[in-house]
């Protein structure tokens, strides 16, 4: 057997240890934000750069489970003005969604386009689903969608809501598509740097 392919416990510790500090860092940035105290660090950012990093970081979890990753940049234009630590998180949770709610083989799939004055990134999953009812929540700080069969789920139900505030703070908008085992959509809309001040 790969030895790559076979977590040792430091290996788990150590994974436990950084999802907790994930976890921790949210629920500050969230006490931050009802206060509105967070100060955004704008830079010139290339989506297509972050989304490509995030998704070579997911890469291997993704095949470890014999799964699917695919990136389609197809956005003519990918610069925006944003926070790039922020941003990464955002990616990079909605990833990790698509990957926890999910009890087969993960298919995901991140798409760029443009839209007028908007680069939009849509991230396509093939896992649980989420129903209408569950789908009014899903952005409301600690509420978690039950998930079913699925019982290695586990967080603090903090991810979407903090992607939310994120990108509403970098005047952009999160939509979600979804039906019951068919899997869902997110699609960001974020103004490009060229229509920003």
């Amino acid at each position: 057997m790969n030895r790559r392919t076979c977590p040792t416990f430091p290996g788990i510790i150590q994974s436990e240890s950084r999802q907790l500090g994930t976890q921790v860092e949210r629920v500050l940035q969230m006490a931050i934000f009802d206060h509105g105290q967070l100060k955004l660090k704008d830079q010139e950012i290339d989506m297509h750069e972050i989304i490509e990093t995030v998704a070579q970081n997911f890469l291997l979890q993704v095949e470890r489970r014999e799964g699917k990753l695919e990136f389609l940049p197809e956005a003519e234009n990918s610069v925006i003005t944003g926070d790039s630590v922020h941003i990464t998180n955002v990616i990079s949770n909605l990833l990790e969604n698509a990957m926890k709610y999910t009890g087969r083989t993960p298919e995901i799939r991140i798409s760029t386009r443009n839209e007028e004055r908007f680069f939009v990134v849509s991230v396509r999953d093939n896992g649980i689903g989420i129903r209408k009812e569950d789908q009014k929540r899903i952005f409301d700080k600690f509420y978690r969608v039950p998930t079913g069969n699925v019982h290695n789920v586990k967080g603090f139900g903090l991810g979407l809501s903090y992607v939310k505030l994120i990108v509403e703070a970098h005047q952009g908008t999160i939509r979600l598509k979804s039906e019951p085992n068919k899997g869902s959509v997110f699609d960001i809309h974020l103004p490009l740097k060229a229509y920003t001040g």
